[in-house]
């Protein structure tokens, strides 16, 4: 009986034990000194859950979570999404948060300017939603979308958008695309009249180019105009950012006069007309100023420096504007 009283004292010392440590653990406050958010990712392993929670500071041991975790049976229920904590946790108050889906609210912004390759990216790096176009071509967005246009740039309305945890990257992308047509046809319904434009989609080329050209609200109007009067007249647009588009991967930050000389499909330098699509995700303000630009007869801007344009009618008036505002500051 000796063996047995041995097995009894030392089943005993364990469960001491482990009692300690579980409220030792499990009930010890993990000190966080200020709010703190972080993501956990779908598809995650409990481990891999462990280990973000640490990367975010949430957490100090991820294999004794994991052990708590198992120990309460819970390990499969963790739920992906967004969290924030606003203080000091317990090990066990972190648990029950991130089994319950007691997230922040789930969002992802949409940014004016922005490129699909950078929305894409967004979605594909959001913890929070379902990558299901994650790693496909373009293509096959266009197709899943049912875009009528080869290419789905530009086609997204630039938003925040709200939604459910696991939620698909192609539904938010579907009402990113059906908000840019509700955009555009509202301004395309009440736009000026006598526009050199088409229809709605070359107003969306348009205006994407305006989005990319300034970030000053007031010029918009103006720089509208500006190529309004060049469509007009069948002046080539050259502007630069659709060179800068047209490089992709290939552009370095500096734009070079071999850059602007290289024929290709968005060279507004070589090429008359609007580009082939549109060049990144214009606003509701590009998208107004362009199809109601302002009363004006400038063909020419250049940038003054301080992040205002200055506009000019004549060639003449350009080369002395250019003279003042950049070739002055060379010398």
């Amino acid at each position: 009986m000796l063996w047995f009283r041995r097995v009894l004292w030392l089943g005993g010392a364990l469960l001491v034990a482990f009692a300690a440590w579980f409220v030792g653990y499990g009930y010890t406050e993990i000190a966080i000194g200020k709010p703190l958010q972080f993501s956990l990712k779908h598809g995650s392993s409990l481990r891999g859950t462990a280990q973000q929670m640490q990367a975010a500071g949430a957490l100090r041991s991820p294999r004794q979570f994991e052990l708590l975790a198992r120990i309460y049976g819970v390990s499969n229920r963790i739920q992906a999404g967004n969290y924030e904590l606003g203080g000091a946790i317990t090990p066990v108050a972190l648990l029950r948060k991130i089994t319950s889906g007691d997230r922040t609210q789930d969002r992802i912004t949409f940014v004016e300017g922005w490129t699909l390759a950078q929305v894409r990216a967004a979605l594909d790096s959001h913890a929070a939603i379902r990558h299901d176009t994650q790693g496909i071509v373009e293509a096959d967005i266009v197709k899943r979308l049912g875009i009528p246009h080869a290419s789905a740039e530009g086609l997204f309305f630039p938003d925040t958008y709200y939604f459910a945890n696991g939620t698909s990257d192609v539904a938010i992308m579907q009402r990113a695309f059906r908000a840019m047509q509700a955009q555009l046809d509202s301004v395309w319904n009440s736009r000026a009249g006598g526009l050199p434009l088409e229809n709605p989609y070359q107003a969306l080329i348009l205006a994407s180019i305006i989005e990319k050209e300034t970030g000053q609200p007031d010029e918009r109007a103006l720089i509208a105009a500006v190529f309004m009067n060049r469509l007009k007249l069948g002046m080539r647009l050259q502007t630069d950012p659709t060179v800068i588009y047209g490089l992709g991967a290939e552009f370095d930050g500096d734009l070079r006069k071999r850059d602007l000389l290289a024929d290709g499909p968005y060279n507004t330098y070589t090429r008359e007309g609007l580009p082939p699509t549109p060049i990144a995700m214009p606003g509701a303000d590009a998208l107004a100023a362009a199809l109601n630009p302002a009363p004006s007869k400038a063909l020419y801007f250049v940038a003054r420096g301080d992040g205002t344009s200055y506009f000019s009618a004549t060639l003449a008036e350009h080369e002395r504007a250019v003279t003042k505002y950049q070739r002055r500051g060379k010398r």
